[in-house]
Parts: C-alpha cells; sequence; structure tokens
C-alpha cells in the first residue's frame, strides 16, 4: 500500500481573510459543531451505497453498531456544507440559551491532565506550549476552534499552522485537494473535518496528530491511507465512507470499527528508512593522546519489560513493543557504544541476571543491581519484575572498590528532622525510588572515580520530591566521597592521592525526571536553592525548607557544554531532556558527546519507542579525561633506555 509524500499548494484562495469573518460570528470566540457525536466511528467507500436506514451492509453482512454510527455521521457531514456551519450552529445555541454556553473543545495548559499522563515527566506535555507576550506573562486564549467550512478554498495559508492552540478544525467543503504536512504542527487537534473536497490522499504527517479522537474524511477521492496513520492510538471516529478506498477496510471497519483499522494500518507499517547516525562531536581534540586518562560512560533508560504496553504505547506496533526485539536492539546500542561504565534504569532484576548481566559479561562487564524499595516486601518470583537501577563497568579499565545502595523513602524517614513533618509520609514515603554507586578505580593510572546512577520520581506533581531525593542522594555521596578518600592507597605508582572529599572525580547520571528549568537542575548546576524556591512552596521538610539545600561539588551537566539535547524523552505527551550526566567539573573535562537525532526522521515519528530506537528515552554518551590536579606534580619523564656499553667502543 503506497505512502503518500504530498506538496502544499501555493496558490489559490487563502485562509487568511476567513479568519476575521470567523471571529466576528462566533459571540463566545470558540467555534463548535452544532451536531455533537460521540461515535466509535467506521470506514465506507464509494463502491458501497449508503442508506440511511439500510438493516445491513450492502455486502449482506449484518449491520454493526459501528456502521450504523457511521452512516449517520455520514449523512449529518452531507448537511454541514453551507458556509461556516459549526460557527454559526455554535453561535445560535449561545443566543438562545438562557445560560452561559461551554463550548466545547479547548486546553487550558494550567490544567492539563494527559490521558496517558504516565508519559508526562515535568513541566506540560511537550505540544501545550504557553503563548507569552513580551513581558513574559502567559496570554490568555479564549478561542480554539475554527470553522473555514464551505469557502471553496484551494489551499490553506500556511499562517494557518501557527494556530498551535487549536483543538477543532473544520475545514470541510470546500475545494482542497492536498492537506500541507504542515498541519502536523497542530499537535492539539482533538477534532479535524476535511470532508467533502478533493484530496486524493492524506499526508503522513497526520500521524502526529496523536491527540486526534475525530478524524473525518467524508466525500473525498482517497484510493488508499498512509500507514502512519497507526499512530493515532486517541481516535474514536474516523469517517472516510464516500472515498475509494480497498474493500478489506470496509469489510474490517464493518465488523470492528476505527480502532480496528487503526491497529491494522500500525502493525502493517513498512519499516521506515533508518535515521542517520547521532553524531559524534569532539570538543578535545587534544585529549587523543591521553587513552588511559580517558574513559566513556553511557546513561540509558531502556523502559522496563512491563511497562511497555499498548495502554501506554498504542502508537508503537505491537512487534516494535516486544521485549525480546527491544532487548535485542538495547545490547546491540550498549555494545556499539563501547563505553567504559555504563548506567541503566528501569532494569529489572530478572532481565539484569539472566539476560544484561550474561550478554556483558561477554564483553568483559561486571555490573551491580538495585531494585526499587517495594521489593523488601515480596516474594521471591514477584520481585524478578520489579525495575531498579544497574550499573556495569569494563574490567578492563575499572575495578570496583566500593558500592552504597541508596533508598529515599527509608533514608528520609531516619532524619531527625523530617520525623515530624507530614509531607515526609504523604509525599516522600509512597515514592520508592533508589539509587546505586560505585567507587571504581582505574586499572592503569590509579585513578579513582565516584559514579552514582540514579531514577527519581516521574510525577510533575511531586516536584518538591524530586528536589528532596536529589537533596538526600547529594548528602550521602558527600558522606561517601568523605569515607572514601580515606580509601587504602593505590598499588599503582603515580596514582593521585585524594586530601578532600571533593577531589574525587564524580559522575552522576540517570533518569531526573525534571527539565532544565526546574529546581532540581538548579540544585545540581548551581550548588544550592534557597528555602523559598517554588518548587518547595508550602512544603516542610525540616532543615532543607528551613535553611535550603546545598552541597559542596562543582557539578556540570556533560551536555551543557553544546547545549542540553532538544530531548531525552520523546512520546506524544512529553518530549524534552529530562536525562543528564553530571560531571564534577573540578575533577574531569568532557572530550566528547553523542549528539540529537536527526530532526527529518522526527518528521513523522509520533513517539518512541519504534522500530529503530527500543524505549521512549534515548541514550546518552559522553567522553571524560581526568585532570591533572594543580597540586598533584606531574610524573617525571622515564629516564633513557640504558642499552649497555657498545661493542665498538673501546675499553678505556
Amino acid at each position: 500500500m503506497p505512502k503518500f509524500y504530498p506538496v502544499a499548494s501555493q496558490h489559490g484562495q487563502q485562509v487568511d481573510q476567513s479568519l476575521a469573518h470567523v471571529h466576528n460570528h462566533t459571540a463566545n470566540n470558540g467555534v463548535s459543531g452544532g451536531h455533537q457525536h460521540t461515535f466509535s466511528g467506521g470506514v465506507g467507500s464509494a463502491a458501497f451505497p449508503s442508506p440511511q436506514h439500510a438493516a445491513s451492509t450492502p455486502s449482506g453482512l449484518p449491520m454493526s453498531t459501528h456502521w450504523q454510527e457511521q452512516q449517520s455521521l455520514y449523512q449529518a457531514s452531507r448537511a454541514s456544507s453551507e458556509p461556516h456551519h459549526h460557527a454559526r450552529q455554535a453561535a445560535i445555541l449561545n443566543k438562545n440559551s438562557h445560560a452561559a454556553v461551554t463550548v466545547s473543545g479547548g486546553v487550558n495548559p494550567n490544567s492539563y491532565q494527559s490521558t496517558d499522563s504516565q508519559h508526562r515527566k515535568d513541566g506540560p506535555p511537550a505540544e501545550v506550549i504557553e503563548r507569552r507576550n513580551a513581558e513574559g506573562e502567559v496570554e490568555r486564549q479564549d478561542w480554539k476552534a475554527l470553522d473555514l467550512g464551505g469557502q471553496g478554498l484551494h489551499a490553506l495559508s500556511s499562517g494557518l499552522f501557527n494556530y498551535t492552540f487549536l483543538d477543532k478544525l473544520y475545514i470541510n467543503h470546500n475545494k482542497l485537494s492536498r492537506l500541507p504536512g504542515s498541519i502536523a504542527n497542530l499537535r492539539l487537534l482533538t477534532l479535524l473535518d476535511a470532508s467533502g473536497n478533493q484530496l486524493t490522499e492524506l499526508p503522513p504527517q497526520l500521524g502526529m496528530l496523536t491527540n486526534l479522537k475525530t478524524l473525518l474524511v467524508f466525500d473525498n477521492r482517497l484510493t488508499s491511507l498512509p500507514y502512519e496513520l497507526g499512530s493515532l492510538y486517541k481516535l474514536e471516529t474516523f469517517g472516510i465512507e464516500g472515498n475509494r478506498l480497498p474493500s478489506e477496510y470496509m469489510s474490517l471497519a464493518m465488523k470492528d470499527g476505527t480502532r480496528a483499522l487503526i491497529t491494522t494500518l500500525r502493525d502493517a507499517m513498512p519499516e521506515i528508512i533508518e535515521p542517520a547516525g547521532r553524531d559524534w562531536i569532539v570538543l578535545d581534540e587534544s585529549a587523543n593522546d591521553n587513552d588511559d586518562d580517558k574513559f566513556q560512560i553511557v546513561c540509558y533508560n531502556i523502559l522496563c519489560e512491563k511497562y511497555a504496553t499498548q495502554n501506554l504505547f498504542g502508537y508503537v506496533a505491537s512487534w516494535a513493543l516486544e521485549w525480546n526485539y527491544r532487548k535485542n536492539l538495547i545490547k546491540q546500542q550498549l555494545l556499539a557504544a563501547n563505553a567504559d561504565v555504563i548506567c541503566l534504569q528501569e532494569v529489572d532484576m530478572d532481565n539484569f541476571n539472566e539476560y544484561f548481566m550474561p550478554e556483558l559479561a561477554n564483553e568483559n562487564y561486571k555490573g551491580i543491581y538495585q531494585a526499587k524499595t517495594r521489593a523488601r516486601t515480596m516474594s521471591e518470583s514477584e520481585k524478578k519484575g520489579v525495575d531498579g537501577c544497574a550499573t556495569f563497568w569494563n574490567t578492563e579499565k575499572f575495578k570496583l572498590l566500593d558500592k552504597q545502595e541508596l533508598e529515599f523513602n527509608q533514608l528520609a524517614i531516619k532524619r531527625e528532622d523530617f520525623k515530624k513533618t507530614a509531607d515526609i509520609f504523604n509525599r516522600v514515603m509512597p515514592k520508592d525510588n533508589i539509587a546505586i554507586i560505585v567507587f571504581l578505580e582505574n586499572v592503569k593510572t590509579g585513578a579513582r572515580l565516584i559514579v552514582s546512577n540514579v531514577h527519581i520520581t516521574w510525577d510533575p506533581q511531586f516536584r518538591d520530591v524530586k528536589l528532596i531525593q536529589v537533596a538526600i542522594m547529594l548528602e550521602h555521596l558527600g558522606k561517601c566521597a568523605e569515607r572514601w578518600k580515606k580509601h587504602e592507597k593505590s598499588e599503582i605508582d603515580g596514582a593521585p592521592a585524594y586530601n578532600e572529599a571533593t577531589q574525587i572525580p564524580m559522575l552522576i547520571c540517570g533518569d531526573f525526571n525534571s527539565i532544565e528549568d526546574s529546581g532540581v537542575y538548579e540544585l545540581l548546576s548551581r550548588g544550592n536553592i534557597g528555602s523559598d524556591h517554588d518548587d518547595l512552596s508550602g512544603r516542610v521538610y525540616g532543615d532543607m525548607t528551613r535553611d535550603g539545600i546545598n552541597h559542596p561539588f562543582s557539578l556540570k551537566s556533560s551536555y551543557a557544554n553544546i547545549g542540553e539535547l532538544k530531548f531525552t524523552n520523546y512520546t506524544p505527551g512529553f518530549t524534552g531532556a529530562i536525562d543528564y550526566i553530571w560531571y564534577s567539573s573540578n575533577a574531569l573535562s568532557v572530550t566528547a558527546l553523542l549528539g540529537n537525532v536527526e530532526e527529518k526522521y522526527l518528521e513523522t515519528v509520533a513517539g518512541f519507542p519504534n522500530v529503530h530506537f527500543p524505549s521512549d528515552h534515548i541514550m546518552l554518551h559522553s567522553e571524560f579525561l581526568f585532570k591533572q590536579r594543580r597540586d598533584q606534580p606531574k610524573q617525571p619523564p622515564p629516564p633513557p633506555p640504558d642499552f649497555g656499553q657498545s661493542a665498538s667502543t673501546p675499553n678505556r
């Protein structure tokens, strides 16, 4: 089945003149259809007549509920061909109502509750972009639906697709032959009506409109559907009666409705073109001569097997969501990275023991694992599915000197200043996130390294808990560093000594579920936040909310050297950078980084995971160089070789 890539029309009537007309005819500054439908949907074809009251389908099959609803909606669509039909209906309802009429449609970014809220990590969803004026104030947006129906439009102005706040768009009963791919900018659309046009194809970019619940393209000239529509996992109503579509679509929709058709398109999608490799960005070419002092680290939330469900990731082909497929791709990525240290999040105990540990052992890695705190109360069989963090190191580069596991809720309740605060019991204790810390030594130089691997709670309503978890981790990193500076001296000649805790090189890697504009990022990068910080507002956490939070480490995000990645988590409900590799800038320098995902590849990819990316997160990969400390004398050059007395030299 072909996929179509349309070219936007450059001529014909433009939409901008119609916008003012719609504004003047909507007393409520919103537009909505006069007929409200909540149908499960169905699909039709011009090859099949559409009697409104037929008792059976033209093929002789009994009429299903899906098909009955399809016929009713089809007739309503044909009756809405006059100019601005939906806007007029909304105005009539508003005029005749004694009470205020709430025009359906619209999303308030301040009260947005995504149906797939498990994807949300921090801040608003990626597609909810607050409109702000020059003073930085959020601008009010009263209308979010637009009716351009019945205008005889031949083309749509590119300016229309800057109205990213729209959640309903009616462009029905015009003379459109194509929809431009830039319609993908309207990510908030829940309804799109393009019925009664002259469309011969639908752009694959429609698959990016993953909030769509109703898509109507009745009475067009469609002969096929792009497979990318399979990403519309929220779609309830898909009206394409009155087109010349394949009969298998018709039969499927008549029997099982919209969801069955969308699922079929999703799982039948041919493999998309593989993206160009992510650039390896070298920051310090002079470091190439210091192989013993350089090392690489990977940080990767791999999406735990039990979390990868069709309920949460309905836009993903079922076969690409299968764990056997994903785990093999994850392994390939890790081995290709060839890093010296690997920090993984969302690894369950069973897969650590049975898959990752033995597979990576074949490549000279050793590792440790810590499950979330809930595993404490589970049976042996139940705890196998609990996810946690796993840290691996290549034994040809590092050896393990010591380790420390952190369970944040257990450490919080042990603090005297926390014990009498209700917020600890109501907010911190229920979150069972953890971290693991390893103390490593470079087997060739004796340089030492502290690596913390952490997964912070995800819920954006608990930004205070995120801060408390990070503060507890930093507090215990300080205690570990104080203890480990006294660790037995390395046996390697010339190995650096560490007289102060902050002199030990440190990395903090993980899924922090926090964007750059967050208290967590501010605390890590600046070293302190005040007790009056917004993320702590109204909460009581002992000394931390009385005195503020601080730490002694000179930390910097490795990617801050080039600007944080455009995203580390990519889903329809959230897109942003929330994973980081923090390093002690006084002891380490960044020499290279793995760059962003190719932008062109993302134009028709609604979200990860997919065939090429096995997790909803992408892998972070950084290269570091141990810095030579000023107080540490450089090693003297080796003496010249002594070859003994030359045979040609006479004895004297």
